[in-house]
């Protein structure tokens, strides 16, 4: 009889949220530099992945509703295309204190894997031409590769071209 995987105590909700559903997943830690001028790019290079293949998690605010926004750190969120994906008429970024009270995670941190409040989630649809890409797993110096499908499982988002370069 073959042995069952031992559950992985601890981590963040979000590798705790992968482990759970038995999701295929790298874990790839690195240091945090706090001078770092963006989370994201700081990550691509840390990790030795292409800009088009780490994404970004942002928090907009969708007609009075929190969404969540996953784009490659190699471009910017186009918050009319959010928007339209998900049928709302008007977005901002969402207030920073909010984004992180609804998530559970500090900014720079925050994962669209594990929320404290499951919120709508949009991935751009860039994401599909990848096998694996890289997430924030939780707190900054923490990313999670795992391939778009299963993110877009996991977080019941849609795709959709809400990126721009």
């Amino acid at each position: 009889m073959a042995k069952k995987p031992r559950k992985q105590q601890g981590g963040t909700p979000a590798t705790v949220a992968l482990t759970a559903a038995g999701t295929d997943f790298t874990v790839h830690a690195y240091e945090h530099d706090p001078a770092s001028p963006s989370y994201g790019e700081e990550a691509a290079e840390a990790l030795g992945v292409s800009p088009e293949r780490v994404f970004k998690t942002l928090v907009a605010d969708v007609d009075g509703e929190l969404t969540v926004a996953v784009v490659p750190v190699a471009g910017q969120l186009d918050l009319k295309a959010l928007a339209t994906a998900v049928g709302g008429k008007r977005a901002t970024m969402a207030d920073p204190a909010a984004a992180e009270r609804t998530t559970g995670y500090v900014r720079g941190g925050i994962s669209p894997l594990g929320q404290r409040k499951r919120l709508r989630t949009v991935i751009d649809a860039s994401a599909s031409a990848h096998p694996t890409i890289c997430v924030s797993a939780g707190r900054r110096g923490l990313e999670v590769e795992l391939s778009p499908s299963d993110l877009a499982t996991l977080t019941g988002a849609a795709l959709a071209p809400i990126g721009r370069v």
